[in-house]
């Protein structure tokens, strides 16, 4: 499945199932997700003592992320696939002009 279609098939879940809502409180959910990634992020790294291995917890987490993220972009009209190509553009120009892809405080071009 590419971007665009897990964006599509977002919105169609979204309506079948009543999910729509507003964006600050999708932002909300998308926020709380991201924590929960974290947590399975220190939990399988045993708090950073051990190397960080795939499973299926942390798939599905991430998955949860994907999930609400797409929620977001839909319900604020943004096609993701579009919003990823210009940040690459973005990170692709800072690169060349910086050697680096981060918009670092004090940095004059940002």
């Amino acid at each position: 499945m590419i971007i665009s279609d897990i964006q599509k098939y977002t919105a169609e879940v979204a309506e079948k199932w009543g999910l729509n809502t507003d964006a600050i409180t999708r932002y909300a959910d998308l926020v709380s997700e991201i924590g929960e990634l974290g947590a399975e992020l220190v939990k399988g790294t045993s708090y950073g003592t051990k190397p960080i291995e795939a499973n299926d917890n942390l798939a599905m987490e991430m998955g949860d992320v994907i999930f609400v993220l797409a929620l977001l972009a839909n319900e604020l009209d943004l096609n993701m696939k579009e919003c990823f190509a210009k940040t690459m553009q973005k990170c692709e120009e800072r690169m060349k002009q910086k050697g680096h892809i981060g918009s670092y405080k004090g940095d004059e071009n940002e």
